[in-house]
């Protein structure tokens, strides 16, 4: 079994080496798609993902985790090609909608494979590790860019094919972990009931997504505003986009915060984190003390995302991992787009009312939290 997460960490490495990551908007519009149309098709992948994640979950159960994820990585593959190639809108829409098959169908098989290989030893270790490894190709890619590719935008869409092949021809390597089962359609039926999160566990679901979105609006967003506010350059705004990449290599410490502080210590550290970055963005108009707390919230999510893996898969009470995983991300995809909405809104009216907001929001995943913990009783 310790091929298959040797192979997954790689395979995680190669998928992060999006060379074209830099300048991906530009490179759209270098090809005659505007904004408006960019965002468009981001609206329209992301329903996609959603209505596609519980009947890839019910699929990946039933024909294994191993072919789904060769599946994927393969259509992953393909999908680079289409970008290397789009020549206009509906070109780029096609990309998208593969894509969105993709994240869908890898949604919850990837952590599966990775949590029954480990036998339930160190999974939690072992899911920084896996992040981690995206975010170091993800710096791998940015750095061939800086250095070789610059202006030359139809060589990155290909280095990103090249890098997208050999992680399909290393899915080819894993080995089945999920167990063949004879179960009738009355069992089958129930098993999927069991996959519908419930009590202690939607709270938990419900505080992972207000911490990820919290994160994902303000650092991804929001940040570039409030350099802006505080009179950063493009050059300053540059380096702490570096900064901030690379605190993506820290999940690998995960596993090691909790073992020192405990579940519930962990839970205060991430919450706190994000409570009090959001509230110095909030009142702050010093460049430093901005990309200090957007650090911070990079730090806290970091940390936090193995952390939910381990907990999620912990409380799956079904052999139908992969559909419970997906019924999960379902949920909190419902509930990141709610609070972008608002985030938007808000941000459009006052970016400190906006910020106060991802402090609310990173308040109320403590409070669930706390109750989760109180209900759930994990050690």
């Amino acid at each position: 079994m310790k091929k298959n997460i040797y192979l997954m960490y790689a395979i995680g490495l190669l998928q992060g080496m999006v060379f074209y990551g830099p300048i991906a908007t530009l490179y759209r519009q270098a090809q005659g798609v505007t904004v408006f149309q960019i965002t468009l098709i981001e609206s329209i992948s992301l329903a996609l993902c959603i209505a596609l994640e519980v009947p890839w979950g019910v699929v990946a159960d039933r024909i294994g985790y191993r072919k789904t994820m060769i599946f994927c990585c393969s259509l992953y593959f393909v999908s680079k090609i289409l970008f290397w190639q789009a020549t206009d809108f509906w070109w780029f829409l096609a990309e998208r909608i593969l894509l969105s098959v993709v994240i869908a169908g890898m949604s919850g098989v990837d952590s599966s494979i990775l949590y029954l290989s480990c036998q339930g030893r160190s999974s939690q270790r072992v899911f920084g590790i896996y992040s981690g490894m995206g975010m170091a190709g993800l710096l791998i890619a940015a750095g061939v860019f800086s250095l070789v590719v610059r202006d030359n935008y139809p060589l990155a869409a290909f280095l990103t094919v090249i890098s997208y092949a050999l992680a399909a021809v290393l899915a080819l390597g894993l080995t089945e972990v999920k167990q063949e089962t004879s179960e009738t359609s009355h069992q089958q039926h129930g098993q999927l009931r069991k996959a519908v999160p419930r009590g202690s566990l939607v709270l938990f679901l419900l505080a992972a997504a207000f911490l990820a979105e919290t994160h994902q609006t303000i650092t991804v967003f929001l940040n570039q505003l409030q350099y802006q506010r505080c009179g950063m350059g493009a050059g300053a705004m540059g380096w702490a986009y570096i900064l901030a990449t690379i605190l993506g290599l820290s999940g690998i410490f995960s596993a090691g915060v909790t073992k020192r502080t405990g579940i519930l210590g962990s839970c205060l550290l991430f919450c706190g984190l994000s409570i009090g970055a959001c509230l110095v963005l909030a009142w702050t108009r010093s460049g430093v003390a901005s990309v200090g707390s957007i650090l911070l919230l990079r730090l806290s999510n970091t940390l936090f995302h193995p952390f939910q893996a381990e907990m999620q898969n912990r409380q799956i009470q079904t052999d139908n991992r992969a559909t419970a995983l997906s019924v999960n991300a379902m949920l909190m995809d419902c509930v990141a787009v709610g609070s972008n909405l608002v985030f938007g809104a808000l941000s459009e009216y006052s970016l400190t009312v906006a910020f106060v907001f991802g402090g609310v929001l990173s308040g109320a995943a403590l409070a669930l939290l706390l109750l989760w913990h109180r209900m759930a009783l994990v050690k």
